[in-house]
């Protein structure tokens, strides 16, 4: 009894170091930014004209606009944000991750085929069409592609963080100072490839 006890005891002390990262929850029904008078507050506080324009250009063919924090203050205590992404014929946005939050991409136009890879390296992907949702679990890689050669695509994001970030996996893997030896071993190519991925990120 006092063994079985005694492991209950440390499975729950184990329990209690588990940590996972995420936006702080409110105390009160939204946060107000500091030096603003709440009873000065009005529907403008709660709406954001940022994407009225639509996606900007791109010179690598994706055009995005953020919606943070940052920009639109409302979001803070949320646990929100989103983004408008538009897609160039051809255009990838190529395999990345958002550790503080899963994504659900809405396709407003065009095509797109994305894909996201769980933790056993199985491929989840699909070919979505106009009005599809699909939705990439928090801290996966995945991607999205237009493959249309004559057509835009346009995408909405809805993420479960105000701020979940992007982690350009080619770039944090190739155009950083992991050193080469680790690289060459952890995806068995030669010291002379590595070289070659290393340029074209830079």
């Amino acid at each position: 009894m006092a063994k079985s006890l005694a492991l209950l005891t440390t499975f729950a002390l184990l329990s209690l170091t588990t940590v996972r990262a995420s936006d702080p929850d409110l105390v009160s029904d939204f946060s107000v930014p500091d030096g603003v008078d709440p009873a000065k507050l009005d529907g403008v506080f709660f709406t954001y004209t940022g994407l009225r324009g639509g996606a900007p250009a791109s010179t690598n063919g994706i055009g995005y606009k953020s919606v943070t924090i940052k920009d639109f203050p409302a979001l803070n205590g949320m646990g929100i944000s989103m983004e408008l992404l538009k897609f160039a014929p051809g255009a990838v946005n190529v395999p990345h991750t958002h550790p503080r939050g899963a994504e659900v991409l809405f396709l407003v136009d065009g095509s797109l085929t994305v894909g996201t890879v769980d933790g056993n390296g199985k491929l989840y992907k699909n070919m979505l069409q106009k009005g599809d949702v699909f939705v990439f679990p928090i801290g996966l890689p995945h991607y999205q592609a237009n493959f249309d050669k004559t057509n835009k695509a346009v995408t909405v994001s809805a993420y479960g963080s105000s701020i979940a970030d992007y982690v350009d996996l080619p770039k944090n893997l190739f155009g950083s100072s992991i050193p080469d030896e680790v690289l060459t071993k952890a995806f068995k190519m030669s010291a002379d490839t590595i070289q070659q991925l290393r340029t074209a990120q830079n």
